[in-house]
């Protein structure tokens, strides 16, 4: 396994994004701060290449293809950022979070649906409902003489 303080982001137990893939641009932020975040970069963008990475097998880079697929660019690149915080360090965290929280949902692999039927008795219920709903309705209609 990677080392996720050093060499990689984990994303789940068998995924690790390496450090190395990662593109990351500071540049100013918008927004609450005062002077200081007119005069510092501490807002993160950062950027990673699903369709070059060696973190994913060929299942799962067609899944998070497909999932992300909104998200990407034309070179397959996804792209998160944060600018939420007031140091840049604290701001890559939250843009890494964020990403190995977005690759983690688009890895997730849905159940498959077993067509169920209603029971005998359930069916009855419905129907005695309705009866009952019918009766009840009849009974509120004028009966002239």
């Amino acid at each position: 396994m990677i080392d996720e303080s050093t060499d990689g982001l984990r994303v789940n137990d068998s995924v690790v994004i390496p450090r190395d893939e990662l593109a990351t641009r500071a540049s100013r932020a918008g927004g609450a701060g005062g002077q200081h975040v007119n005069t510092s970069s501490t807002r993160i963008e950062l950027l990673w290449n699903v369709g070059t990475t060696r973190a994913l097998s060929e299942e799962q880079r067609a899944r998070v293809l497909q999932k992300l697929s909104s998200r990407l660019d034309s070179e397959q690149t996804v792209r998160v950022v944060a600018s939420d915080r007031r140091s840049q360090r604290q701001n890559r965290e939250s843009a890494e979070e964020r990403l190995a929280d977005l690759v983690r949902a688009a890895l997730v692999v849905p159940k498959k649906r077993r067509p169920t039927k209603p029971s005998r008795a359930a069916k009855q219920a419905r129907l005695d409902s309705k009866k009952r709903t019918s009766d009840k309705k009849r009974q509120r209609r004028w009966q002239g003489d």
